[in-house]
């Protein structure tokens, strides 16, 4: 079965790197709950200042492995946008593909359906 490397980066406008951890490790934990296998984790300490410079930071990357069948993808982008949905919004999450980005945030839920729509379909042929 092939396998896709999906690459989430959490990005926050957090008061501390304190708090800009502190979310990277939920999100984690949250996709781990979901026994979605996270196999990468950088947290906020350790990017380079210039990642820090912005009102948005990068807060942390995750990388998960997954399997290309039975809807996985939906239910991995199903599962950040609950996590976002229970955050402030100056929270969101750039999730890529093969060097195709999804930004996932404060869109109204029109645009971002239809975005995350034509994402899954672009990526989920191969499932």
């Amino acid at each position: 079965m092939r396998s896709i490397d999906v690459r989430l980066v959490l990005h926050s406008a957090a008061e501390t790197d304190d708090d800009a951890e502190r979310a990277t490790r939920q999100l984690r934990r949250t996709l781990a709950e979901l026994d979605f296998p996270v196999s990468g984790f950088a947290p906020a300490g350790s990017l380079p200042e210039e990642a820090k410079s912005g009102t948005a930071l990068a807060v942390g990357e995750l990388v998960v492995a997954l399997s290309a069948s039975g809807g996985v993808l939906v239910t991995l982008i199903s599962a950040l946008r609950d996590w976002l949905g229970g955050r402030s919004a100056s929270h969101r999450i750039s999730v890529s593909i093969n060097g195709d980005t999804l930004e996932l945030e404060g869109a109204t839920s029109a645009e971002r359906e239809r975005l995350i729509q034509a994402f899954i379909t672009a990526h989920a042929k191969g499932e």
